[in-house]
């Protein structure tokens, strides 16, 4: 996928680096992981780490980061988030799942 094409991705990247302060912060379009057309972005993996999350529970955290992206969600299907304190994120030895393989079939299926 060209820079250029990655218009969502880069809004998501921006936002997130602008309203939080992040430690650690990977996103992937796993659009090509569902039966969409190619070059979609619809469906993204965020793995985020930050103070911002120390003391929130799941849900708390889930909502912040709905907020900051409030613009950004309107315009894509879905967005897995693995979201860890500093603490919780070396605990983990910096890991996060991988993503399962879609239900709704994969393109070339």
């Amino acid at each position: 996928m060209i820079e250029n094409d990655m218009i969502i991705q880069n809004q998501i990247d921006q936002r997130i680096n602008e309203k939080l302060d992040v430690h650690h912060m990977t996103l992937e379009n796993e659009s090509y992981m569902h039966n969409v057309p190619a070059g979609s972005e619809s469906h993204f993996k965020l793995v985020l780490v930050s103070d911002a999350f120390e003391g929130k529970r799941l849900v708390q955290r889930h909502q912040l980061v709905y907020g900051v992206l409030q613009d950004e969600m309107t315009k894509i299907h879905a967005l897995a988030m693995h979201l860890y304190s500093i603490k919780e994120w070396s605990e983990r030895n910096a890991l996060a799942p991988s993503s399962p393989k879609c239900h709704g079939g994969e393109q070339g299926e």
